[in-house]
């Protein structure tokens, strides 16, 4: 079903017809709630150090989770201490939550199953402080009082979350899906319209710059850094992995918003896969990767953490740096700067 409906999302068919009604209903509302953000009669909570808010306008994968980690690595070389506060997409709370929902993840500990499976990747690779709760200010809140040496909060996917204060505002857009048909949820892509980017800081374009994209600053963003690595800790750069892989059997699994660019990326180091795409955020399942006949798996780092439980010999991830201009962490950093929370 998630399929069929991010498929329409890209053209103006007949399933985006159908869901036109609830489509302009979502779109009043959001309208409605942004607006009385604006005015103050629905407060945001303003965290005692600055807040960066890394997040998009449409729904579905964008490249938010390696932009975050980026951000949180800039910091840290600017001698910044950084915290991330999340929700945690499709986890399921464990039962000892406070409750506000408010969980830290432990990375080494913490499961995506309880914690999502970009949170427990942006602990595991960044080593910061990750704190989850649907209530962004209690994460946030949270965070602070157990981390005093935290100077800074980046709040990933937060851009729809006004609740929460924010002093520097950064959309990622796909630069390959765009803005799918130009209509709001459910009939499109889209949960906040395409001018709401004019009032951000800047956008991140994962793919290269769009012309179509009215932010007033814009910056480019690839997947750099390629490297296979196995569930028992082996890596190879991508012409060592391309080498073994040659004359094997050899499935890509993708269990992310956006599963042809994972498929599109492989072909382009040369490794040909079968091409074998899940929803977004799947709970992957032992029986799901047995595949008979198959000798090599080959999955993303964020599917990879959903896996470790029961993985086997065949199975590797595929870890990615975001590769960003100098211009944005030195943009970043200005924006801190002159935006230090009161």
């Amino acid at each position: 079903m998630r399929a069929w409906l991010e498929g329409e999302w890209q053209r103006l068919g007949g399933g985006a017809l159908v869901f036109l009604p609830l489509a302009l209903v979502f779109r009043a509302a959001s309208a409605l709630r942004r607006a009385l953000y604006r005015a103050g009669i629905l407060r945001a909570w303003r965290a005692p150090v600055p807040v960066v808010v890394v997040g998009n306008i449409t729904a579905g994968g964008t490249g938010k989770t390696p932009l975050v980690i980026a951000a949180v690595e800039i910091l840290r070389a600017a001698g910044r201490n950084a915290g991330v506060v999340s929700r945690g997409y499709g986890r399921v709370p464990p039962t000892d939550a406070d409750p506000q929902g408010v969980v830290r993840v432990l990375p080494g500990v913490a499961t995506p199953e309880y914690f999502g499976d970009e949170p427990v990747l942006i602990a595991r690779r960044t080593g910061v402080p990750v704190y989850l709760s649907p209530d962004r200010p209690a994460a946030a809140r949270a965070l602070l009082a157990a981390h005093p040496e935290v100077d800074v909060l980046v709040s990933d996917d937060g851009l729809q979350h006004y609740a929460l204060g924010r002093d520097v505002e950064i959309a990622v857009v796909d630069g390959e899906r765009g803005f799918g048909n130009g209509l709001p949820l459910p009939s499109g892509p889209l949960r906040e319209p395409v001018s709401r980017l004019r009032e951000v800081d800047c956008a991140v374009v994962n793919g290269g710059h769009s012309d179509v994209v009215p932010a007033p600053r814009q910056f480019a963003m690839h997947l750099a850094g390629e490297r296979f690595v196995s569930f028992a800790g082996e890596e190879l750069s991508p012409q060592e992995f391309a080498l073994a892989a040659r004359g094997r059997r050899v499935a890509a699994v993708a269990g992310i918003g956006n599963p042809a660019r994972f498929f599109a990326h492989l072909s382009r180091l040369g490794v040909g896969a079968e091409r074998r795409p899940f929803p977004d955020h799947h709970h992957f399942q032992p029986g799901d990767l047995r595949l008979p006949g198959v000798e090599v798996i080959v999955m993303t780092e964020k599917d990879a953490v959903k896996c470790a439980a029961f993985a086997d010999a065949r199975m590797w991830f595929l870890r990615v740096e975001a590769a960003l201009p100098p211009e944005f962490g030195a943009f970043l950093l200005e924006r801190l700067a002159a935006r230090k929370s009161p």
